[in-house]
């Protein structure tokens, strides 16, 4: 292995702990809904373009200055996408996670009080929707700092997890740690239940995410609500049965401006109910995975990767 080399290729090699679920669950299932209208990359904050990423018009972009096409569609997931979504769950009692970013939760305040009186827990997803690897190690320092201190008076509650756009930059998850309150962060794709990291001497819970369970799948494989709901509900039965043995955590990612919309979210609707028909099946929050795997696995010392 050379020098520095921090990848863990080998994790549980095969030998995964029992989470130990809740009420003997075999499957924990969090849905998380990604708020990230208003805080986008944009003219009006200082960029030199408007963002196009996960909307209808993702090939038809222009290189520089304002896209009012796209700014639109980022509005709708705010404006309908966000309460359609959360409909669907208050209708049927469940849980979910917001990973909120800062900015646009500011700049919605019927949407923050509406988070508040679902009991939607919210980890943080940045003050802004940029990428985290193009800022300096100071301007990351600082938006980490604004989005605990932004999402606190929009919510009311601190945000305990933490999640980059796309993937952090090399200084993130010391940032995090160094920043202090987080009980986890989400920026790993690499597992299906949590691990434990040891960061500046400090224990560290990494809660896995998925893009692969994600409606972002409608951009390119599934395009429509009944192909999203079969590509996800194959991996919610596959995980099912597995979990007979050995009970493990799934995440299924979704995004306002795209499931949101009526025909994709019927797609949405099919997965909670087919999801909610089955026994053994935790649906919870993501704060409340982080909860449990700190009280059921500690952190096991000093050795593991930094």
């Amino acid at each position: 292995m050379l020098p520095g080399y921090d990848r863990d290729l080998i994790g549980y090699a095969g030998n995964p702990p029992d989470p130990k679920w809740p009420n003997g669950a075999r499957l924990a299932v969090n849905f998380v809904m990604n708020y990230e209208e208003g805080s986008e990359p944009s003219v009006q904050d200082g960029e030199d373009h408007s963002e196009w990423g996960l909307t209808e018009g993702a090939m038809a972009q222009i290189p520089k200055g304002r896209d009012l096409a796209a700014e639109s569609m980022f509005e709708y997931g705010s404006r309908v996408g966000f309460w359609r979504l959360t409909r669907l769950f208050r209708e049927r009692g469940l849980p979910m996670t917001v990973f909120g970013c800062a900015l646009a939760l500011e700049r919605n305040p019927s949407a923050a009080q509406a988070i508040r009186d679902a009991g939607f827990d919210v980890c943080s997803h940045g003050w802004r929707w940029i990428k985290h690897w193009e800022l300096s190690e100071e301007e990351e320092r600082d938006h980490i700092r604004k989005a605990v201190q932004s999402i606190q008076r929009t919510t009311g509650e601190r945000p305990l997890g933490w999640y980059c756009r796309y993937g952090p930059s090399v200084n993130t998850r010391r940032l995090v740690a160094e920043e202090g309150g987080f009980l986890y962060d989400s920026d790993a794709y690499n597992d299906e239940l949590p691990y434990w990291r040891t960061v500046s001497g400090k224990p560290h819970l990494v809660v896995p995410y998925s893009l692969t369970n994600n409606d972002g799948k409608m951009m390119t494989q599934a395009g429509t609500g009944e192909q999203w709901f079969g590509f996800v509900r194959d991996a919610f039965d596959m995980l099912y049965a597995e979990g007979a043995a050995q009970p493990t955590m799934m995440s299924v990612g979704l995004h306002m401006r795209l499931i949101g919309h009526p025909a994709r979210a019927s797609g949405l609707q099919r997965l909670l109910d087919h999801v909610m028909k089955h026994d053994g099946v935790w649906i919870t929050r993501r704060l409340d995975i982080a909860r449990h795997w700190i009280a059921t696995h500690p952190y096991p010392g000093k050795g593991l990767n930094e």
